[in-house]
């Protein structure tokens, strides 16, 4: 994916990238739905019924205390809880906090609404670790949801090429079950 010319502009809450076609030369086999901008799930889903596969949520974090970064992506129907979470993760209970939209800019070149799996991408020096729902990978589903760097859009990817993309990136994801 490196040196592959860079894309169409794509504007999310008003901030501009022009590396968005490279994510989609890679995955050309994705399927896409356009819809206009949503912030949260629940304005999401009713765009979606059609879809035949997971949609996914997403989080960006902080650790309070290391000042690391963590993106999750779980289901869309999943409780994520940030206190089991932080424990699971060895950080300590109490410490996962939703990071700044600044530190997503700057990491991810995503602002709010739209963190996605996909904008690790742009972590070149693979500071922000990556915590996937087990389920999104072994839940046996054809096609699993994303934005594509855009909350005006969703792209769906087979697992096994989420997987291929976390790796072409140096993301190897830690697999959590939420329920």
């Amino acid at each position: 994916m490196r040196g592959a010319p860079a894309g169409p502009a794509v504007t999310c809450r008003g901030r501009q990238t022009t590396e968005f076609g490279l994510v989609l030369q890679a995955w050309m086999a994705s399927q896409s739905d356009s819809f206009i901008n949503v912030f949260t799930v629940e304005e999401m889903m009713p765009h979606l019924q059609g879809v035949n596969g997971a949609v996914t949520k997403n989080l960006f974090l902080k650790d309070k205390k290391k000042k690391g970064l963590w993106l999750v992506s779980a289901r869309h129907d999943r409780q994520v809880n940030l206190n089991d979470l932080a424990k699971k993760l060895g950080v300590g209970s109490g410490n996962l906090r939703f990071a700044d939209e600044a530190a997503m800019l700057e990491k991810l070149k995503v602002g709010q609404g739209c963190a996605t799996a996909l904008a690790l991408l742009f972590d070149q020096d693979r500071s922000v670790k990556f915590v996937l729902d087990r389920d999104l990978v072994e839940g046996g589903h054809e096609m699993v949801y994303f934005h594509p760097m855009t909350n005006a859009a969703t792209m769906g990817l087979r697992p096994d090429d989420l997987l291929r993309f976390l790796k072409e990136t140096g993301h190897e994801p830690i697999l959590e079950c939420f329920e």
